[in-house]
């Protein structure tokens, strides 16, 4: 079967990049030295802090997720470091192991892929740590493989309750313009982003943004080159050295565009009610799809409690190996790409036959979500997948 329209990415990054982002970045080279790119950089910068809702810093470097990590990574460790990551998914043990790979010492709190973060167990390994060994907690907001939405002010109080004074260092790539989060309020000292899910840009640019706390306790690092170094990249009148040389001329006009779409003009409160409501059409969705013969297919959201559900990704259970058989046909019959079951499998598979994701992120709106539902609905249909019934029906109902 041929496919005509345009097709649909609903998989939790690279996620839908709008058409004005797009045509803000099919242009000619401009000059580096002067001109346009110098004129918007600092209001980039101030956008930036805007979305993340700080007053501190950001630096901008030529990278992906993987590459902010390291950023942040080289800013906060010297070798022998301690650190203590909070694991609820393949990307929270991705950090860990990021830091590891720099010779520091990483204690690991894993909570399975079905549950958030515990925070009382956070203050207790904090305060086992009698002399102030661990450097940083490592966390992600949500983590992309399994949708968990971690509290990130829950832990922020741990690490008080117990006094220590390690920093706290937050993973928002997922989450990022589409789950609350509030830097400042919160307590977060040093947080890491990347282009291309929420912030709606292709991938390309890594973001960390850090207090001067943070940037203080980094002032002692050894692990820091001239590259990661967030020093230089902080101070907007110093457009040079914002980007470790050539800046990332097209990404630049890309995020302009994003930024004004997603923080002047919608701005960050909208799209966070935005993103809530388009998630709880998901749910309806699923839940209803799960119930009467869709037990017979094992169909479930991964994550039980609703106020422990990203508001950007959805993961989803099947029976083995439903969940691809379902993203194949959804693919090659109705022009919809769903997100596979990364890091799922109990044996390791990377496709997790008996998992899926569905992305509700970044430049996403009702019909985009009702089309790609109904396309689901064809795809078990025509696959003979037992489900319930109205699930159409409520996920609209949600959204009125």
């Amino acid at each position: 079967m041929t496919v005509t329209g345009r097709h649909y990415l609903a998989i939790p990054g690279p996620s839908v990049v709008p058409d004005r982002v797009l045509n803000a970045m099919h242009r000619a080279s401009p000059d580096i030295y002067s001109g346009e790119l110098h004129e918007i950089v600092p209001g980039i910068y101030e956008d930036l802090k805007r979305l993340a809702r700080t007053r501190h810093h950001v630096a901008i470097y030529i990278a992906n997720g993987h590459g902010a990590w390291e950023a942040a990574n080289t800013n906060m460790f010297s070798p022998g470091d301690q650190a203590l990551a909070l694991v609820t998914g393949r990307f929270g043990e991705g950090w860990a192991l990021s830091v590891e790979a720099l010779g520091v010492s990483v204690q690991r709190l894993n909570f399975g892929k079905q549950a958030p973060v515990d925070a009382d167990q956070v203050a207790a390994a904090l305060q086992s740590d009698t002399e102030g060994k661990i450097k940083v907690v490592l966390m992600s907001h949500v983590d992309t493989t399994t949708s968990v939405r971690n509290d990130v002010a829950a832990v922020r109080a741990a690490i008080d309750r117990a006094g220590h004074p390690a920093l706290l260092a937050v993973d928002c790539i997922a989450s990022l313009g589409c789950d609350v989060f509030e830097m400042d309020l919160w307590g977060v000292d040093v947080m890491v982003c990347a282009s291309q899910k929420g912030m709606m840009t292709p991938p390309g640019l890594g973001f960390v943004w850090m207090t001067d706390k943070a940037k203080k306790a980094g002032a002692r690092s050894r692990w820091r080159t001239p590259y990661w170094d967030w020093t230089l990249r902080t101070d907007p009148s110093q457009f040079y050295h914002l980007f470790g040389g050539t800046a990332p001329t097209h990404h630049l006009f890309g995020l302009r565009a994003s930024l004004d779409m997603l923080v002047r003009e919608e701005g960050v409160e909208a799209a966070w009610r935005r993103h809530q409501r388009l998630a709880g059409a998901v749910w309806a969705a699923f839940d209803a799809w799960g119930e009467g013969d869709g037990k017979r297919s094992g169909i479930g959201l991964n994550i039980a409690d609703p106020l422990n559900r990203s508001h950007a990704v959805t993961t989803v259970k099947f029976s083995a190996p439903l969940a691809t058989d379902l993203r194949t046909w959804v693919k090659a019959n109705a022009g919809v790409t769903l997100g596979i079951g990364l890091g799922m499998a109990p044996d390791g598979d990377p496709a997790g036959d008996g998992f899926m994701r569905v992305a509700h992120m970044g430049h996403v709106n009702t019909h985009m979500t009702l089309g790609m539902l109904g396309a689901i609905e064809a795809g078990m249909a025509a696959l003979g997948i037992p489900h319930g019934s109205g699930a159409l029906e409520r996920a609209a109902a949600a959204l009125a």
